[in-house]
């Protein structure tokens, strides 16, 4: 398919992601989410089963060391980040663990991720993990998948085997993705396809995160980022449970200066007839350098290229005028465009 077809599909029907390089780590034990709740930025003893929330891991400075989604599915943590610092974050929990009744395994190679976004998804989800069922094993009816809350967790099981359906919207668009062992990813995703879903590559995921207003870690995030510097504070961060590390740090910002900060990741558009920026380019106002792209991709909501780069605080109100890479760009505000909803079970996806 070509790059606008998948991307069509996970913006019209539904499309199919391969999301297996993300990391996931399982926590066990009594005090799992006691554990965890000193270590990370949301609320994580507030979990109850099936439900999940976002969140950052932070060093003592304030800056992140991982941003992460936490799914408590009633026995164990699923904790989903990147991929290339799966090990050495649980290398790092192992480490602190002292008396507490808490295991960190990391199941990322025997695990696969599969994405399944777009409005339909629900619908056929349902019908590929019923088509899936061995004698005696439930399957999801679509009504449920769509009325499940953000970062919720459902176990069900798949030729056998438990398979975890997780609610997200971490591409820009709501869908599901699905955690289960990796021998079944290709079965999965076969059965997916039957039921109408697209193959949507990773380029096209791309592109509805960044219209998505969605930063990356390692891309549009690191090691030296505050988590107020990429606006992630309202999902991210807990403002009314106890210490963690780096709450000291993320408060003072917070109240003494009232959330400013020197630099903000931002929406860029660029002008329709300008071109598209690459990761490092500068941005400019006039003759003064304010900030640098961290994220690009042409947009066909937008009909033009945008960007996600971090500017100087003076520079961060939409409307703003910049220059990037010779081009006119303009501030805009994030999202660039809104997360799509699942469809509602009345809307059959074009041509079924």
């Amino acid at each position: 398919m070509a790059l606008l077809d998948e991307y069509h599909a996970l913006r019209r029907t539904a499309g199919t992601v391969d999301r297996s390089t993300r990391g996931r780590l399982v926590l066990t034990g009594a005090d799992r989410r006691a554990y965890l709740q000193g270590l990370l930025s949301n609320d994580i003893v507030a979990l109850g089963p099936g439900s999940g929330c976002y969140a950052t891991y932070l060093t003592a400075q304030g800056r992140m060391i991982a941003d992460m989604r936490v799914f408590e599915t009633g026995d164990s943590l699923l904790v989903d980040l990147d991929g290339t610092i799966a090990q050495a974050v649980a290398d790092r929990w192992t480490q602190f663990i002292f008396s507490e009744d808490v295991q960190v395994q990391n199941v990322s190679a025997s695990t696969a991720q599969i994405g399944i976004y777009g409005p339909h998804a629900a619908g056929m989800l349902e019908a590929a993990l019923a088509s899936g069922r061995t004698p005696g094993e439930q399957s999801p009816d679509a009504e449920l998948l769509r009325s499940l809350p953000i970062y919720a967790s459902r176990r069900w099981d798949f030729r056998g085997a438990p398979a975890l359906v997780l609610v997200s919207d971490d591409i820009g668009v709501m869908g599901f993705d699905l955690v289960l062992p990796a021998n079944l990813s290709a079965d999965i995703v076969s059965l997916l396809r039957e039921a109408g879903a697209a193959a949507s590559g990773a380029p096209a995921a791309e592109t509805c995160r960044v219209e998505g207003g969605r930063p990356l870690f390692h891309v549009d995030m690191d090691e030296d980022t505050i988590p107020l510097e990429a606006g992630i504070e309202d999902r991210a961060i807990s403002l009314t449970k106890g210490c963690y590390v780096g709450q000291e740090v993320i408060i003072r910002v917070l109240h003494r200066g009232h959330g400013r900060v020197a630099r903000k990741l931002v929406g860029i558009e660029i002008d329709p007839a300008g071109s598209l920026p690459a990761r490092g380019d500068r941005i400019t106002a006039g003759a003064r350098d304010v900030g640098t792209i961290t994220s690009a991709v042409p947009s066909p909501a937008r009909g033009r290229p945008i960007a996600l780069g971090y500017v100087h605080r003076d520079f961060v109100q939409p409307g703003t005028a910049l220059e990037v890479g010779g081009s006119t760009a303009t501030v805009i505000a994030l999202p660039f465009v809104p997360v799509t909803p699942l469809a509602s079970p009345e809307a059959a996806p074009p041509g079924r």
